[in-house]
């Protein structure tokens, strides 16, 4: 037990070094301002591009490929197999935020609503070779994440895992209401006659 209490204690620390580093060395800085419009960014082109009408369920997937991918970040940080030298927000964790919440699940919605009816596992594939080999350097090279001696290729993996489980939630059917038929029909019911009642009223 003491030696658990001693282990938080370090992680205190370090979390109080890493938050001094931020406020005192990173903060405003153009690396700084580019990870936060690599977080703003994705999001309102998403806004602007997305499907409509596929609204919730695209959101219902990113939210999936979010958890998804903090779970896998949470065993491979902690056994130090790549890490984040840059953090964005003081206490934000070991997390890179923006691609964690932003351009992960951006990402991931995009090729779902893209030419929906070619095949899931090509456009998996095509998502993790993409992210692997295409994202993860640009990352990389502007100082944002450390691979230490991971290989992209097993990222391909990994990011088609993601896609392949936020591809089956979207094509999930059972969104019923949670509300009753007849309570929804009797609301409804009662919206006619209040509209009506305000037509007479005109």
């Amino acid at each position: 037990m003491n030696q658990l209490e001693q282990a938080h204690q370090k992680v205190t620390e370090a979390n109080a070094l890493i938050n001094e580093a931020i406020m005192n060395t990173f903060l405003f800085t153009w690396r700084w301002w580019l990870g936060i419009a690599l977080f703003i960014v994705p999001w309102i082109v998403w806004i602007i591009f997305r499907k409509k009408e596929s609204t919730d369920r695209l959101l219902y997937a990113g939210l999936s490929s979010i958890l998804l991918g903090l779970i896998i970040e949470m065993f491979a940080l902690s056994m130090g197999m790549w890490s984040y030298p840059v953090k964005f927000i003081p206490n934000a964790g070991l997390a890179f935020l923006p691609y964690h919440f932003s351009t992960l699940p951006v990402g991931v919605m995009f090729t779902l609503q893209w030419m929906p009816k070619i095949n899931a596992v090509l456009k998996g594939i095509l998502l993790g070779i993409v992210c692997a080999y295409g994202i993860e350097p640009f990352f990389a090279k502007s100082g944002f994440y450390n691979p230490k001696n991971w290989y992209y290729f097993y990222d391909v993996f990994i990011y088609f895992f993601i896609y392949m489980v936020a591809n089956w939630l979207s094509s999930r059917n059972y969104f019923d209401q949670l509300k009753s038929k007849e309570k929804v029909e009797h609301n409804e019911e009662l919206n006619f006659h209040f509209l009506n009642k305000k037509q007479k009223a005109k």
